[in-house]
């Protein structure tokens, strides 16, 4: 329609004739074309955004670092430290007794923060997973942008969690219970809104978008020296208490007891 008026507004002379008419109609086509492709190229960053996250396991690399695949968490400390490449637009899952800083060194890490760390824990005799995103603090852009990295960073959990288990698929697998461990999301920040504690739910329910989400506390470790909390230091060296203990020296919320941390210090 848009080359048909064109077309009949162009003085006579200038009108392709009738042999021509075929390949301008074709060339119109092909503009088109381009122009319709290039309008749906703008669209897909914008759905991939915003639209749901898939888990893609073609995309993940596992890395296994000191770690045995049949060993329960509560004996020894199993922590997952994952990475995303924007080149590559592949994820990297590294399995070992702590953070794998390795994957954490760059100045692109040290730019988007987008990494998410986790670890298993076992609270009163519970298996409970506990996972940490680094909202904002740090560099003024993560701060002027914290409101929307919170909102990526829920989006893209599922996804996170998606990848822990198929990862550590075998460990699922031998202790099929985990499934039903509770999810506790760390979300660090140097804005009080943004800087909370959420439960998602046991892990089969967390890695859902559907799933239920609150802001809530997890179970508070033994003081005394027990057998029923694994393990009794964390192997997440972000600074995190839940304690009514040593709140000097941190910022943000604090609720029933909680401190959160100072996102200057991770």
């Amino acid at each position: 329609m848009c080359s048909l008026s064109a077309n009949m507004l162009l003085p006579t002379k200038l009108k392709p004739a009738y042999s021509d008419k075929r390949s301008y109609s074709t060339n119109s086509l092909l503009v088109a074309n381009t122009g319709l492709k290039r309008k749906n190229q703008s669209i897909v960053p914008m759905a991939r955004l915003f639209g749901p996250a898939i888990f893609e396991s073609s995309k993940l690399k596992v890395l296994f670092l000191g770690v045995d695949e049949k060993k329960h968490p509560p004996t020894l400390p199993r922590t997952y430290t994952l990475t995303h490449s924007d080149i590559t637009a592949k994820l990297t899952l590294a399995i070992s007794h702590s953070i794998n800083n390795s994957q954490l060194q760059g100045w692109a890490n040290r730019i988007y923060r987008d990494e998410v760390v986790a670890e298993w824990k076992k609270l009163k005799g519970n298996m409970s997973l506990h996972v940490h995103c680094h909202i904002s603090g740090g560099h003024f852009l993560l701060d002027l942008f914290a409101k929307f990295r919170y909102y990526i960073f829920c989006k893209e959990l599922p996804v996170v969690l998606k990848a822990i288990v198929h990862g550590d698929g075998n460990l699922l697998k031998n202790y099929p219970e985990l499934q039903e461990a509770l999810v506790w999301v760390y979300f660090h920040s140097n804005v009080d809104e943004f800087n909370r504690v959420e439960c998602w739910g046991p892990l089969w329910e967390a890695t859902s978008h559907d799933g239920q989400r609150s802001q809530t506390l997890p179970e508070m470790q033994c003081k005394d020296e027990c057998s029923c909390c694994f393990p009794p230091v964390s192997s997440i060296p972000w600074s995190h208490s839940l304690s009514n203990e040593d709140v000097t020296g941190y910022s943000g919320t604090q609720a029933e007891g909680m401190s959160t941390p100072n996102p200057e210090k991770l």
